[in-house]
């Protein structure tokens, strides 16, 4: 699978108003060559450089969103609407929706995974990373 943002270029740096410095905005995400037999998918967003990146000590959650119907080609900027049926989980500031780049020092790393999954996950009891993972 290929996913892609008009936001930012691959490896580019995430504009102002996606991060906490701006509006917090989620940027708009597109996907193509989701397999034909998926179910489901799943998007994490995290950073593997908090606190620091000089000495990371954990990865930070930013976003989790999970039940995504395979046919859905992408989010629009904003993340809303949601796809019917996709869910959202909890991130690390304990919210479930995206809470944008907001790094306390340094220049952090930001990954936009993509799963294709072969079932639905339906309602978990906590829905966090771990959980959908």
């Amino acid at each position: 699978m290929e996913l892609s943002s008009t936001a930012f270029a691959p490896g580019g740096e995430i504009p102002r108003h996606c991060t906490c410095e701006g509006e917090d905005t989620a940027p708009a995400l597109q996907w193509t060559g989701v397999p034909d037999q998926a179910a489901s998918l799943a998007l994490i967003v995290d950073d593997p450089d908090a606190p620091d990146p000089a000495a990371p000590k954990m990865t930070w959650v930013h976003w989790v969103l999970y039940d995504i119907p395979p046919a859905t080609p992408g989010l629009p900027e904003g993340g809303r609407p949601l796809p019917p049926a996709a869910r959202e989980g909890l991130n690390d500031w304990n919210r479930s929706d995206y809470g944008g780049p907001c790094p306390p020092v340094g220049r952090h790393r930001y990954f936009f995974k993509l799963y294709a999954l072969d079932k639905m996950l339906g309602a978990l009891p906590r829905p966090t990373k771990a959980a959908v993972e």
